[in-house]
């Protein structure tokens, strides 16, 4: 909770319902913080409460509150519901039919005028991770041919309803001409016409473009706005920076869950039932078990030359363990990079002769140092201590080319690179640090 307000003094408030204190103190607080509240009350209480909000504030307010959305349309009026939808912006009026059951959707759209059901079903029409999907159409846009002050003058009339004013694209027959920034306006004079003035090199994205290609380019370019337009360069939309952080802040979710062996999930941790969570974990780790019954397998195969030299099982664990740890290494890098924008699939020979020059050093460091452990502490003779040192290079070198080309390869296959990471990759080296180490051991000892 932050620290502008004070909690317990609002639920005080709604309890001894001095509603108009509390109304008071509201309207002066940041919608985030009003949401954040909200979510500490009871159905009815915070329904109460949200009755008390002016209408813009309360549709400001409404698309914080994403848990409890679906109970408040419920009990409001269609007034009241008219009126939060009416201040609402274009995209957060899409997200919100997006996850809503099908009597309340048609509740929304009864309760909307023609002009907006419209413009929502086009834009649910768009396929779910495009950049038609997250855009708004709630743009200022203005014609080449106007001068700076009838420019003035339509952005006062429109602009208030606008999600960015900051920005307005010029337009002529519906196609993208150029973009002009209020700041420019401000700077010309009022007989200036927008085409002397405009940006003509505008970055812009087709409507199927994905959303997360999208949002790469917000962080690339350092953006506030994107234009979406249709086959025919006509503008349809703009992307806006908040909602593209909203995709990068999903996809790296994403990705760390799929790195952590666990099913994509998109509800909050708390709100995740026991069995649900179980179900995200448990075919990874099925997976993982029976994958390593391999390792197993190969243990299996030299039993005898185990049994025949004891120390040899001693540095199996670590052995394992750093080729893990070296391809896990790798593969997170990488994958990291892909999603940057900073490795693309035709880079695999770079990619590869760097890591594998990274992966030299790494072996060759540690291969010395474990060649010294054992020897020194672990007190084996030369020959095993060699066994070890060999094994651990070769391992880490093997490790880190299969944890760099593994998830370069998923993507070019069409799979997602962050099931790739960690667990597979693990699972895979294990197997091979094994049957090295026991081709080397068989090579030196004589097994």
């Amino acid at each position: 909770m932050h620290d502008n307000y004070d909690l317990d003094q609002l639920m005080e408030l709604v309890r001894e319902r001095k509603f108009r204190a509390l109304r008071e103190i509201l309207i002066e607080m940041n919608e985030v913080d009003i949401a954040e509240f909200l979510d500490e009350l009871d159905v009815e209480q915070e329904i109460l409460v949200f009755r008390l909000l002016p209408k813009d504030l309360a549709a400001e307010v409404f698309s914080y509150l994403e848990e409890d959305q679906e109970k408040l349309i419920g009990a409001l009026s269609d007034k009241e519901l008219r009126e939060v939808l009416d201040e609402l912006y274009m995209d957060d009026a899409v997200d919100l039919i997006e996850d809503l059951p099908a009597n309340l959707v048609s509740r929304i759209l009864r309760n909307t005028d023609a002009s907006t059901r419209s413009q929502i079903n086009q834009l649910l029409n768009y396929p779910k991770d495009s950049a038609g999907s997250l855009m708004t159409t709630e743009f200022v846009y203005l014609h080449p041919n106007n001068t700076v002050e009838e420019s003035f003058a339509r952005i006062r009339k429109v602009g208030l309803d606008k999600e960015t004013v900051y920005t307005c694209y010029v337009t002529a027959n519906r196609v993208l001409q150029g973009v002009v920034t209020v700041k420019r306006l401000l700077m010309s004079t009022y007989e200036t016409r927008i085409s002397d003035i405009m940006e003509t090199n505008v970055l812009s994205v087709a409507t199927h473009e994905d959303k997360e290609e999208v949002a790469q380019m917000f962080s690339k370019y350092d953006l506030t706005a994107l234009p979406v337009v249709d086959g025919e360069d006509r503008l349809v939309g703009i992307i806006t920076v908040d909602d593209a952080m909203d995709v990068m802040e999903e996809e790296a979710t994403e990705d760390i869950e799929k790195m952590a062996a666990i099913l994509p999930t998109d509800k909050p941790y708390f709100q995740t039932g026991v069995v649900e969570t179980w179900k995200h974990r448990i075919p990874w780790l099925l997976l993982l078990m029976i994958s390593a019954t391999f390792t197993g397998t190969i243990l299996g195969f030299f039993e005898e030359a185990l049994a025949a030299n004891a120390a040899l099982t001693l540095f199996i664990p670590m052995l394992m363990d750093t080729g893990g740890n070296s391809g896990g290494q790798a593969s997170v890098t990488i994958i990291r990079a892909m999603s940057l924008g900073d490795v693309e699939f035709p880079d695999w020979f770079r990619v590869i002769w760097k890591e594998f020059r990274v992966s030299v050093l790494c072996a060759a460091t540690l291969g010395v140092v474990v060649f010294g452990k054992v020897m020194l502490i672990d007190r084996k003779d030369a020959t095993v201590a060699l066994v070890v040192a060999l094994t651990i290079f070769f391992t880490i070198i093997i490790a880190k080319l299969i944890g760099c080309t593994l998830p370069m390869l998923a993507k070019r296959l069409g799979f997602d690179p962050a099931v790739m990471a960690s667990p597979f990759i693990t699972t895979v080296v294990d197997a091979l640090s094994l049957l090295v180490y026991f081709a080397i051991a068989t090579h030196i000892l004589g097994l």
